[in-house]
């Protein structure tokens, strides 16, 4: 099982001091960080865990999942059972019919890895309750493949689908037989579609060090202590800047290019990306491998600040050769990353009106979220509860003030953990993190009258919680 030798910053040509300062950058710009890697020089730096996130903390990864179904494609072209040539069409002809229109049948497996299908955007999100790979065959074609980039996760979908067709297995566990010297977290696993296919554009949930281990891998072609994991040819153009992007690209740093189902950056090297600051970074020119998890849903721009304080905090300042060992620097990094944990709101935490409101009741007027009744109680300055009736189940929130709670979301089951501050002195704001493989987030803003409430419900997050998002009003329970 691959291991890391843990290192010094100094030791490999990095202050400490740097470090501190860009994880202290994302402090200040608010990003909510869940873990944070470096490795350099093959050295481990770096490994810090935001609280109540652990090393061993299953995350869920959203889009890094395509670059670990590009290697599984690349490992099925290597044993002789596809070639990227082959059109799609030849793997799955029960869904190919005398109307599937030509476009369709002239797509490979090529196209799809380089994002350059027929379709404009995801074709299963037309109707999820449809066969997800199905309509990847069935969807109205936009143009030609093979020439535009348009970043297409049922893309991704039904190559992972092939994955599975081919090898008899669900995708993660071919890959981890494939890569076992890797040492992947049992734990791992891939999230399904409603008719069992694994998510391969979206559904790793695993580990920040699985994502490390697989980016080293990817860093060091394949190789692993002289044992040619991966087809070194086939990484080499996976992470080669093989189309396009900049026309689509909602950033900066996703206009730079796109392999076999790998981002390039704009530091000549390449990317794993997931939404919400899933990251493996590579930066062959300075050997260095950043990798983040973190929760961006939301936040504008917000994975451009994590790619941004990579570049300017630390990239600027990293030496040849290693530095003079800086103790008491390193000491404030190791005390720093000893105590990460999400931020709570930290606005206002105190108003009059807590004590006029804790504990009353609101009867919640019809509406078709399926909510009815809901209440806010103090049980201190830094401690309060929410609770409400959703579709017949009475449902309780904790939450602090100052300090963040943890517990299980109600009616999913998940981990949760919440903070509150005022916006007003009427109104107050519930920011909850959802910690889980449904990684979002749920957000109240309450604003209470002398005898009602008046809420809005938003949630982030892109498979559950859809009761959470509207408006509810009512009034208080005599």
């Amino acid at each position: 099982m691959l291991t890391f030798e843990k290192s010094t910053p100094e030791s490999t040509g990095i202050s400490s001091r740097y470090i501190l300062q860009f994880i202290e950058r994302l402090e200040t710009s608010k990003v909510p960080m869940h873990s944070l890697l470096l490795l350099h020089h093959d050295k481990l730096i770096v490994e810090g865990y935001y609280a109540p996130y652990g090393a061993d903390t299953l995350h869920r990864m959203f889009s890094i999942s395509k670059s670990f179904t590009s290697i599984a494609i690349g490992l099925l072209e290597a044993e002789g059972k596809l070639k990227r040539s082959d059109r799609i069409c030849h793997y799955f002809p029960e869904y190919v019919t005398e109307q599937t229109h030509p476009w369709i049948l002239n797509m490979t497996i090529e196209d799809m890895l380089m994002m350059r299908t027929c379709h404009a955007s995801t074709t299963y999100k037309l109707n999820m309750q449809s066969d997800w790979v199905e309509s990847f065959f069935t969807v109205a074609p936009t143009h030609p493949s093979g020439k535009l980039f348009h970043y297409d996760t049922s893309s991704a979908h039904t190559l992972c689908a092939l994955v599975e067709k081919l090898s008899g297995m669900d995708m993660l566990s071919y890959l981890k037989k494939k890569l076992a010297p890797l040492g992947l977290s049992e734990a791992s696993y891939m999230l399904k579609d409603p008719f069992g296919v694994s998510l391969g554009g979206s559904g790793l949930v695993a580990t920040p060090m699985d994502l490390l281990k697989f980016g080293y891998l990817i860093a060091h072609e394949g190789n692993l202590d002289g044992e040619q994991l991966i087809p070194r040819a086939y990484l080499q153009k996976a992470v080669s800047n093989l189309t396009p992007t900049k026309v689509t690209a909602p950033l900066p740093s996703e206009a730079c290019g796109y392999g076999y189902q790998f981002w390039r950056n704009e530091r000549n090297g390449a990317v794993c990306y997931g939404m919400g600051g899933q990251f493996i970074i590579f930066l062959p020119e300075y050997d260095l491998i950043c990798v983040t998890t973190a929760n961006t849903q939301g936040m504008a721009g917000g994975n451009q600040l994590i790619y941004n304080a990579l570049y300017e905090e630390i990239l600027p300042y990293i030496h040849q050769k290693p530095l003079k060992e800086d103790i008491v620097h390193q000491e404030m990094l190791a005390e720093h990353l000893a105590n990460l944990a999400i931020m709570p709101l930290d606005g206002v935490l105190s108003s009059p009106c807590a004590a006029m409101i804790s504990g009353k009741e609101y009867t919640l007027i019809q509406n078709e979220n399926g909510f009815s009744k809901l209440s806010v109680s103090f049980k201190d300055s830094s401690f309060g509860t929410l609770c409400f009736t959703l579709s017949g189940i009475s449902c309780k929130l904790n939450f602090g003030l100052g300090t963040l709670k943890q517990g299980l979301f109600p009616v999913y089951n998940v981990k949760y953990a919440a903070s509150a501050e005022w916006l007003s002195e009427n109104t107050l704001y519930i920011y909850i993190h959802i910690i889980d493989a449904y990684v979002g987030s749920v957000h109240f803003e309450l604003t209470f009258g002398e005898n009602d409430v008046t809420a809005f419900l938003k949630k982030v997050e892109e498979s559950l919680f859809h009761e959470f998002n509207g408006h509810l009003y009512g009034y208080a329970t005599e």
